[in-house]
């Protein structure tokens, strides 16, 4: 984990679905500079009371899901904190908040990563001004990634049955 100072600030996406709150089941692919991320959405069904619940796992067929691919993808974690210890996550104070996808302006952990390159003989700190945190808070687990961008595709299915096409993703090339 990296360590923040109060420069970072956590704003909302505004552009990216709302995941699953109780079983987004996230899964990521990656290779060197591409990542995707694959989640459930939030949906309910029509007529639905809230006294019964629906069980959803990766093979679940027909839920709607979120694939967000991040290119020129730098750097990547994926674990803790989860919903309930989310007060321990190190930006929570800086308007991050559980079930939300987020950009971290002035991020800590970007300009460490600067301050680590910064040994490289032909170093430029200028190259990381385009690097962006971001973060997707799940209801078990936390993903954060640094890259340039993402972009965000609607799909239906399972998790499992999506694989081939996040492969697809991770293999395009960026231009």
């Amino acid at each position: 984990m990296y360590q923040v100072d109060d420069r970072d600030k956590a704003v909302e996406l505004k552009d990216v679905p709302q995941s699953s709150i109780g079983a987004p089941c996230p899964l990521m692919l990656g290779a060197e500079g591409t990542l995707v991320l694959a989640y459930y959405i939030e949906s309910r069904d029509e007529g639905w009371d809230g006294t019964t619940i629906r069980m959803v796992g990766p093979n679940s067929d027909g839920e709607p899901v979120a694939l967000v691919r991040f290119h020129r993808c730098h750097a990547s974690m994926f674990g803790p904190p989860n919903d309930e210890a989310f007060a321990g996550h190190p930006l929570s104070g800086r308007g991050l908040k559980p079930y939300s996808a987020n950009v971290i302006e002035h991020s800590s952990w970007v300009r460490s990563l600067e301050r680590m390159n910064s040994v490289h003989p032909y170093h430029r700190p200028e190259a990381f001004e385009s690097y962006k945190h971001f973060i997707f808070a799940f209801h078990d687990s936390t993903f954060e990634c640094i890259a340039y961008g993402y972009k965000v595709y609607l799909k239906q299915g399972s998790l499992w049955s999506l694989l081939p096409e996040m492969q697809r993703l991770v293999a395009e090339r960026d231009v």
